[in-house]
């Protein structure tokens, strides 16, 4: 696969796209007069520590393609982005990966307490479907519970939150997993809201079945090897530069492609996937530059 250049222009509709999604949590996440000020101000702390935001890019860029309005597909992206960090609050916490530092800064349990940070991934979680399930979101309540369906088969145990409790089991029972076991590891733990957080944009659009179909074999294969990716940065690259602490599923012994198939074999492979999940997007024409741009850069990125 060729390697891209210059990522500049994906870079500067990544932010802008970030930023708007910012903007609009900003106006739906106020912090309240009462005493459940607390678990607000943790979660406006979790959501604006910065990111690039890849998930609701993927959310308004999908919806793109079908024109649907950008007050919609925020709305959406929003969600995302909600369930995405609340994952990230309630991993960082002791019982889970235990880490301290999360986008270059304290994580959530460390800059409240615990039990605030454990709150604040529970309200964020909810609040999503809050915001999907909301008239101001699609006129079309088929379409606000296809939303509600979609993000929600992803995050529970079908997905992200059954892909981390298969994860912490291998680690705390010494399991020791094959290529196919950690290949739906990582497409429950982390694929899932990938796929989920394009398909929200094929749901809003009300895409047919071979677009709907086509978006979601984009997703699956750009989301393994997004993670793919990820786990080759955390064995090459700098806590500095990542803005959390590397290294650390190596040295538990996690269970990953690229620690059983060795750095070189895992990145030919996430190339492959990358080069699959374009494939996919053949039928969008130019239409879908900006979701094969961030394909190429999700393996291609260097934090």
């Amino acid at each position: 696969m060729a390697e891209i250049l210059d990522f500049e222009p994906l870079k500067t509709n990544l932010s802008a796209i970030a930023q708007d999604v910012e903007g609009t949590l900003d106006t739906l996440l106020s912090v309240p007069a009462g005493g459940e000020a607390r678990v607000v101000e943790a979660m406006r702390y979790a959501l604006f520590a910065g990111g690039k935001r890849m998930r609701p890019f993927l959310t308004v860029a999908a919806a793109d393609l079908f024109g649907v309005s950008r007050e919609a597909s925020l709305r959406a992206a929003a969600a995302v982005e909600c369930v995405h960090t609340y994952s990230l609050v309630h991993d960082d916490l002791p019982a889970m990966d235990d880490d301290d530092l999360r986008r270059g800064q304290p994580t959530t349990h460390k800059q409240f307490d615990e039990a605030t940070a454990v709150l604040a991934g529970d309200a964020l979680l909810t609040f999503a479907f809050e915001v999907l399930s909301d008239e101001a979101t699609h006129p079309d309540p088929r379409v606000r519970i296809g939303l509600v369906s979609t993000l929600a088969r992803a995050s529970g145990h079908h997905g992200m939150v059954g892909g981390q409790m298969i994860d912490l089991r291998a680690e705390a029972e010494g399991l020791t997993y094959g290529e196919e076991q950690i290949t739906r590891l990582q497409q429950m733990k982390t694929g899932a809201l990938i796929t989920a957080a394009v398909e929200l944009g094929a749901v809003l659009g009300k895409a047919g079945p071979a677009a709907h179909h086509a978006l979601i074999s984009y997703a699956r294969s750009m989301g393994f090897a997004f993670q793919i990716a990820d786990d080759i940065l955390d064995l090459e690259s700098s806590a500095e530069a990542l803005g959390k602490a590397t290294q650390k599923d190596d040295d538990a012994g996690k269970a990953t492609l690229v620690n059983r198939w060795g750095v070189d074999k895992a990145r030919a492979h996430a190339d492959f996937l990358v080069e699959q999940s374009i494939d996919c997007l053949a039928e969008f024409g130019d239409k879908a530059r900006l979701l094969k741009e961030v394909a190429l850069y999700a393996v291609q990125r260097k934090s």
